[in-house]
């Protein structure tokens, strides 16, 4: 237990701490830079100017779009029309914005009422998403598991039960991949709720009644691979994920003096035992559970995966991401892989007839590749008029997104402005990409994706884009003055 309180300052000094869900205002940005992995594509070296145009009307996505199983081909209702000297002005300053950035840069914009393409300036061509990759691990993770999903955490006995509950043999904590798993301080602190090690020691004591144990605690993270990291850090630890990944990660995978994420999650639940009074004889480790002669004994849920998603969006959460990916692959694909998890994603966005190159979760490889107008069909998918199956999904990511001037990522973007409180979008960012996608006001989704860039600068066009965005006549504004 004192190894675990040194790690854990060094950890959150290090000036890498997770803010609370309710203080998540501190946040900053989205993915930061990758030690490794392959450069991004030069890309096209000319920049022709928007392509949108005034009253342009239509599908964002691809023809023959059919929606996932049950759903059905999605529709724009059929609202008034944008009024075009609006448009114009739009175009306009988003041109004026997108021009300083050269030509790496893709924007898109559509108006959700009608389906009138607000602006597209080269947004069939593939960009860096960065952390907006974030937005298909998410979609597909709400929609796999469902809003109310969540991952097990279980301890499993192998042994045999005597009177006065003594248990002869050892007890498996098996991993289900569960993020938040960890100590009640670190959980509080860092996430303001999440998987406790002392809520499933009480648990098991209330529904075992073991007082004593003689054998030991055995830490199982084999429901996932034991790579640490994602391809952008060749599957070693990756500091950008302040974290180590496994099946079995305690306060984000730490190891302390146990060598290891799952022998350290081992040993942390046999304290929190042997603090409410149970006896353990043996020695954590880490091992893997024999789930034919092993009975499991209890199972505690992470929280729900809506909430799981919030805590992954509003700080941009590169090891949630990525914790959540494997997951997917573990639960719906070939094993508990980032490729397997990534497998899944891409079957999923498949079903919508998007094509994205996605290799990790959280958008920190170089080799994640979108389109703003993918992007954007998978945002207009969500949105009302879209496919009706994912309407609750939908509304479930908007609400996990930051929020432009309030929380998260978007805390210190766009304040005073038509945004503020308006607009809801996840950020993007690498060390020379920058990008921003989400709705505004729920009725125009948008997505910029800047590869080759000054950072700042490019915050600065997504600013000025989004508040122009923001300023655009609602339908229901639109309609009333049709009326007159």
């Amino acid at each position: 237990m004192r190894a675990r309180s040194a790690i854990k300052i060094l950890v959150l000094a290090v000036g890498f701490a997770i803010v609370p869900a309710g203080a998540l205002a501190a946040s900053t940005g989205g993915a930061t830079a990758p030690t490794g992995g392959a450069t991004a594509p030069t890309g096209p070296t000319g920049k022709t100017g928007p392509t949108g145009k005034t009253g342009h009307t239509g599908p964002t996505g691809k023809t023959g779009h059919t929606g996932p199983p049950g759903g059905k081909v999605p529709t724009y209702p059929t609202g008034p029309p944008m009024p075009v000297a609006e448009v114009a002005h739009l175009q306009h300053v988003m041109g004026g914005a997108m021009k300083p950035l050269g030509g790496h840069s893709s924007a898109y914009a559509v108006d959700l009422a009608n389906g009138e393409v607000l602006f597209d300036d080269d947004a069939l061509i593939p960009r860096n998403p960065a952390s907006v990759e974030k937005l298909y691990t998410l979609t597909t993770a709400l929609v796999r598991f469902g809003l109310d999903g969540t991952l097990q955490t279980s301890i499993y006995g192998e042994g045999t039960l005597e009177p006065g509950g003594l248990f002869v043999g050892n007890l498996y904590l098996r991993g289900g991949g569960d993020p938040t798993f960890g100590d009640a301080a670190f959980d509080k602190l860092n996430y303001g709720t999440g998987t406790t090690v002392q809520a499933l020691a009480k648990l098991f004591i209330a529904k075992t009644h073991i007082r004593k144990v003689k054998g030991s605690v055995i830490g199982d993270e084999s429901y996932f691979d034991s790579l640490r990291g994602g391809p952008s850090a060749n599957y070693g630890v990756d500091p950008n994920l302040v974290g180590e990944l496994s099946a079995l990660a305690f306060d984000r995978g730490l190891s302390g003096s146990e060598g290891s994420p799952p022998a350290y999650a081992a040993f942390e639940l046999a304290g929190a035992l042997r603090h409410d009074g149970v006896v353990v004889t043996g020695r954590s480790r880490a091992g893997i559970t024999d789930l034919m002669t092993a009975r499991k004994l209890v199972t505690i849920d992470s929280p729900p995966m809506r909430t799981l998603a919030r805590l992954t969006a509003v700080p941009s959460d590169d090891f949630f991401a990525e914790m959540l990916l494997k997951a997917l692959g573990a639960r719906f694909g070939d094993g508990g892989t980032t490729a397997a998890g990534a497998a899944v994603v891409r079957q999923f966005l498949a079903t919508l007839d998007l094509t994205p190159s996605i290799v990790d979760g959280s958008g920190l490889s170089r080799q994640d590749r979108t389109t703003p107008i993918d992007v954007v069909t998978l945002l207009r998918d969500l949105s009302p008029g879209g496919i009706p199956a994912l309407q609750p999904v939908g509304e479930a990511l908007r609400a996990a997104m930051p929020v432009v001037s309030e929380d998260g990522t978007l805390a210190f973007r766009m304040h005073d402005s038509a945004a503020s409180g308006h607009c809801v979008a996840k950020t993007g960012t690498l060390s020379n990409a920058s990008d921003l996608a989400g709705w505004c006001h729920g009725d125009f989704a948008f997505a910029f994706l800047m590869n080759h860039v000054d950072v700042l600068s490019a915050e600065d066009a997504q600013d000025t884009m989004t508040i122009a965005l923001a300023k655009l006549s609602l339908p229901a504004t639109r309609a009333g003055l049709a009326r007159r």
